[in-house]
């Protein structure tokens, strides 16, 4: 086993977390734990914006969000990453289809896949951001992109678990 096929294992791993989660309603989907501004639909989203935003800018192709942007409907705040939102603002992002979000979500973990294995190790040991100690190389920043949605999934995942 080669660091592609570990990067390629783990990038398919938010999406069967996302696909394993309970059948929601939209109210589910959109509620806010404890009164937390991040609903389900927030995390879902931001898992796949996140990784959207991030791969574009390793790879210089244009996000998958090109083709969401319409059947999401969230307005300016749906073309945002989510990262520094208000409260306000992340209760704009809502979104009554499930299955939408998981969508959205395996199409950035299938084009991060997919540019994965054009990668070699010489690629993914190159450094990509030197404003960081130690400078980040590509295949950390992949792991940072990936680690972030793992995180946010399971966090779905668990306020799913208090709901149904």
């Amino acid at each position: 086993m080669n660091a592609n096929d570990i990067l390629s294992d783990l990038v398919q791993r938010p999406a069967q977390a996302a696909e394993a989660l309970p059948e929601l309603s939209p109210e589910q989907l959109n509620t806010h734990l404890g009164g937390h501004p991040n609903s389900i639909a927030w995390l879902l989203w931001h898992s796949g914006r996140e990784i959207d935003v991030q791969l574009s800018d390793l790879t210089g192709r244009p996000q998958q969000w090109e083709e969401f942007r319409e059947q999401f409907a969230l307005g300016e705040v749906g073309d945002t990453v989510g990262l520094g939102h208000t409260p306000e603002q992340a209760a704009q992002v809502r979104v009554e289809d499930q299955q939408l979000l998981v969508n959205y979500l395996k199409a950035t973990l299938d084009a991060c896949a997919e540019y994965v294995n054009t990668l070699d190790d010489a690629d993914l040991g190159e450094v990509i951001d030197e404003n960081w100690t130690p400078a980040v190389t590509r295949g950390v920043r992949l792991v940072s992109v990936v680690d972030d949605a793992v995180q946010h999934v399971a966090q779905a995942a668990f306020v799913a678990g208090a709901l149904v």
